[in-house]
């Protein structure tokens, strides 16, 4: 029998990053999310804990890259079955959840030719990547802030356009690779390149609970399922059931919450007031925003759901100013208290 994750619902604290996992669940263009914190305060157990937890979405059998078979961004494979007339035929798979590991060649996460094919069969084939695995899922970096530079170009590469383009021994493919780039790390250990940092939507801070009883509840829980896991998964199975609900409602009508002017306005009053480059601030606050009003069930977008995922959309995002010792989330509350307190 399978080792069941971690229950999502029986994880203890992390509040802020379960939430921004769900909101990127709910609006995968919201951008990802990235944890940086403390060593052993449960960012992995955290993120593995989603793909269990999410609703299963449909994809096309036998399809390599996870095809929605509704969609119009398909692989070459799936439009040459539709030239041919053949119908693609769906079924429901877990959203993958892909690790990226740091020493992981190009090969290994962009695809290349299957070698035993082409020694047997002297055939050229492709066999496929980490990224073609992500499509529709998502890409899970740790310790993201030591990845070697040359992934991290291609990780922007792919980020900006959806597609993953190989070009192998006279070979070329190309195949649709959207996914949510989840990122964690530690700050000690170095700090991540601009460029990578700015595509993450949400970025959140994780640290070691202070208090007495979050802790013992943390080594409690850890104990029983390091014991039973399969008991203590079926325990939390109803609180994960109501949860996974509760998203696949949020994911349904997310598009069909009202974002007001007035919502717009304070966006951009707030990225001013922080001096935020461009403008995937706003657009960033406003999607989040959305998607956590549509979690909530609410039908509009208030002011009180920007505050709360504010701190998160922006504080990665705002310049560094030497002469101004207070640390980003300390700027950002500032920010909201002076921009809302009339």
């Amino acid at each position: 029998m399978t080792r069941p994750v971690y229950p999502f619902s029986a994880i203890v604290g992390q509040d802020e990053l379960k939430l921004a996992l769900i909101i990127s669940a709910i609006d995968p263009s919201i951008g990802g999310v990235l944890a940086f914190g403390d060593r052993g305060t449960g960012k992995s157990t955290t993120v593995r804990a989603l793909a269990a937890l999410l609703p299963p979405v449909r994809a096309v059998r036998d399809c390599r890259f996870n095809c929605d078979p509704d969609g119009s961004n398909l692989c070459e494979e799936c439009r040459e079955k539709l030239r041919e007339g053949e119908k693609l035929v769906a079924r429901f798979i877990r959203v993958p959840v892909v690790d990226l590991p740091l020493g992981a060649t190009e090969d290994r996460v962009v695809g290349a030719l299957d070698l035993e094919k082409a020694l047997t069969r002297g055939e050229k084939a492709f066999e496929t990547g980490l990224l073609a695995r992500a499509n529709r899922g998502f890409l899970y970096i740790d310790e993201v802030n030591l990845l070697e530079d040359f992934l991290v170009d291609l990780l922007l590469d792919v980020a900006a356009s959806g597609e993953n383009v190989v070009e192998r021994e006279g070979m070329s493919l190309r195949h649709p690779a959207r996914f949510v780039l989840i990122g964690s790390g530690n700050p000690e250990e170095g700090e991540l390149r601009p460029q990578l940092l700015d595509r993450f939507g949400l970025s959140v801070e994780v640290r070691t609970p202070q208090d007495l009883a979050s802790r013992i509840e943390v080594v409690r829980r850890r104990d029983g399922f390091e014991r039973d896991p399969h008991g203590f998964a079926a325990a939390w199975r109803g609180e994960n059931r109501k949860l996974r609900r509760k998203v696949a409602i949020a994911r349904a009508r997310v598009n069909l919450i009202a974002v007001p002017d007035s919502i717009l306005e304070d966006s951009a009053k707030l990225c001013l007031a922080l001096g935020t480059d461009g403008l995937r601030g706003e657009l960033t606050l406003m999607r989040a925003a959305r998607a956590l009003a549509a979690y909530e069930g609410a039908e509009t977008v208030t002011q009180k759901h920007l505050k709360s995922i504010a701190p998160s959309a922006l504080r990665h995002r705002l310049r560094r100013d030497p002469l101004d010792e207070a640390g980003s989330s300390v700027r950002v509350d500032m920010a909201l208290e002076k921009a809302f307190s009339a």
